[in-house]
């Protein structure tokens, strides 16, 4: 690794958390930094909870971008990544402000992108109320199944004991090279207002790009809220969650968006959608629910056994 350090720029969106945000800055603010140089860019979309000020007040060295309240996950972290790229920094850091971090694991995202040249890292996820337990870590597509599929058993004993390659890193904590963003673009926030990283580190494999899970990189997240079901909501809440707001989980739009881009096939991703529709009609969602709570998992370490990369 070159001696100088690396110049990593973190970049999150916020909105009316405040003291999720701040927990996160001040995670960010103990991190061990002997290999690289960082600099944190925060969009603060709209917050009316003084957000803004309160990072101002407690992080004054972190920049902090206002938005107008309907950028979303995804154009969020799209204008936090255009600002960050005008420092020409090596890697950008995509991160969900929910999250608290390993004080090493930026070290070791570093230092696996420099051992694997044309690579894009994702950290370990870990639930920060039960710390042992995998959060959506190297999903696997699955056709029949509706696409791809989230592990519910997995722990830190059961994953690799160095960096595997993946078809997909959920977005929570990404390390990209910013050449791969003048390759391949930002993420889509016209057809993913939220879950952009859905169809972004696809289409980053697909442009030759190796995607590895790092295991020593340890970030704990907040555990997903459970989504209001849809028989609970009116029909015109329905209607608009189903088939116009595409920001809203269940929105079949965006859930087709998803499977085409994400799938390795188009026909892949077509066959996978209705799929996805029919086990939802009998009850066996492969995403939630008891059905996926059922179903048996090898460990991730036989699992990816054949993707473990050479140091």
């Amino acid at each position: 690794m070159n001696s100088e350090k690396i110049r990593v720029e973190i970049v999150t969106p916020v909105h009316n958390r405040k003291n999720i945000t701040l927990l996160c800055l001040k995670s960010l603010s103990r991190l061990s930094t002997e290999k690289c140089e960082i600099h944190t860019i925060v969009v603060d979309d709209g917050s009316t909870d003084g957000t803004t000020d309160a990072i101002r007040e407690q992080f004054p060295e972190v920049e902090v971008i206002a938005g107008n309240g309907d950028l979303w996950f995804t154009e969020g972290t799209n204008v936090a990544i255009r600002a960050a790229l005008k420092h020409n920094p090596d890697y950008v850091l995509m991160i969900n402000d929910d999250a608290v971090f390993d004080a090493n694991f930026l070290n070791c995202m570093v230092e696996t992108a420099e051992k694997h040249p044309h690579s894009v890292i994702g950290s370990l996820l870990l639930l920060w109320d039960q710390p042992h337990k995998i959060f959506q870590v190297a999903p696997v597509w699955n056709t029949w199944l509706g696409g791809w599929r989230h592990w519910y058993s997995q722990t830190v004993w059961t994953v690799p004991g160095k960096p595997w390659k993946v078809d997909l890193i959920v977005g929570n904590c990404l390390l990209v090279p910013a050449q791969a963003f003048r390759e391949a673009g930002l993420m889509n926030s016209q057809r993913y207002p939220n879950f952009g990283d859905a169809e972004f580190t696809p289409r980053l494999k697909r442009l030759g790009w190796q995607l590895l899970i790092e295991p020593r990189a340890r970030v704990f997240c907040q555990p997903n809220a459970v989504p209001v079901r849809v028989r609970t909501m009116g029909f015109r809440k329905v209607f608009s969650a189903l088939f116009l707001d595409l920001g809203q989980n269940p929105n079949l739009r965006r859930r087709f968006y998803a499977n085409i881009d994400g799938a390795p096939t188009t026909l892949a991703g077509f066959v996978s959608f209705f799929a996805f529709l029919a086990r939802i009609v009998v009850g066996i969602n492969h995403e939630r629910g008891a059905w996926a709570m059922q179903q048996p998992e090898a460990p991730l370490s036989e699992t990816f056994a054949s993707a473990v990369v050479d140091d």
